[in-house]
């Protein structure tokens, strides 16, 4: 049975049942949880897994417009959006049900900005969510790979790697916003951390400014290709990221994502 999986950023368990209630007389599965808002223990990979499930088949988000103006519930819903995203597609189905008053999807962050919106009290809303669900996700090239892990007792990180079918002569990421610091960074195969690498050319502390903001980068120059991937470990909550091939130019293209 396919299902829709219920993220509630505040704890109305009865704007809750209520769409569970549409969404099961309609024959679909719901599960779903009430936000954590916890960086430090990174909460928001609880429900990964969950969401990653082939059942799951949309992702439905709770919440009132100022649930969603903590920088915190930002960061952890944007973390949460990129492992999805990473091993999902970008088109996968997320929907953003607003229990009062409409929320501004182009001021959420970058993960977030392209997620439909529906009220609450919007007639028929299980029926539009099913039908959203039903709609084959569409097919989005991404122009680079991004995954982000959260390991219990060795912190979160980040994998960068070109898109596939290309390759990068090295590598580059930075943060920006806070306290975020990168403080050890590997190279080894897309999709699990590596355990022990060469680098070559290590590159920490490069000063850049982009957008407004600044960032500070680590790089390497070793091969990255689209079987590899750049992994960094982030303390704190970067308010963006920065990454893309290591620049061998000042008009070197790179990626910048809001994360709160």
């Amino acid at each position: 049975m396919k299902k829709a999986w219920i993220s509630a950023l505040p704890r109305d368990e009865q704007a809750v049942q209520r769409l569970m209630v549409e969404l099961q007389q309609l024959g679909y599965g719901t599960d779903g949880h009430f936000w954590t808002d916890d960086l430090a223990k990174m909460a928001w990979s609880g429900p990964r897994e969950a969401l990653l499930a082939r059942e799951t088949a949309v992702w439905v988000i709770m919440g009132t417009p100022a649930d969603f103006d903590a920088p915190t519930v930002r960061y952890g819903l944007s973390m949460l959006s990129l492992g999805v995203q990473a091993q999902r597609g970008l088109g996968f189905p997320v929907i953003l049900v607003s229990t009062g008053g409409a929320v501004d999807v182009a001021t959420l962050p970058t993960p977030l900005r392209g997620i439909d919106t529906l009220a609450l009290d919007t007639p028929a809303l299980g029926t539009k969510i099913v039908a959203k669900a039903a709609i084959p996700p569409p097919k989005i090239a991404p122009e680079y790979r991004l995954d982000v892990y959260a390991v219990p007792g060795i912190g979160q990180w980040f994998g960068v790697g070109p898109a596939p079918g290309h390759a990068w002569k090295g590598a580059m990421f930075g943060v920006a916003g806070g306290e975020a610091t990168i403080d050890t960074h590997g190279i080894g195969p897309a999709g699990r951390l590596p355990e022990r690498c060469i680098l070559n050319y290590p590159m920490q502390g490069l000063k850049l400014q982009l957008g407004g903001r600044d960032f500070t980068a680590w790089a390497i120059q070793n091969p990255v290709d689209d079987h590899l991937s750049y992994y960094l470990r982030v303390k704190e909550a970067p308010a963006a990221i920065l990454f893309g091939a290591f620049p061998e130019s000042d008009d070197a293209e790179v990626f910048t994502i809001q994360l709160q």
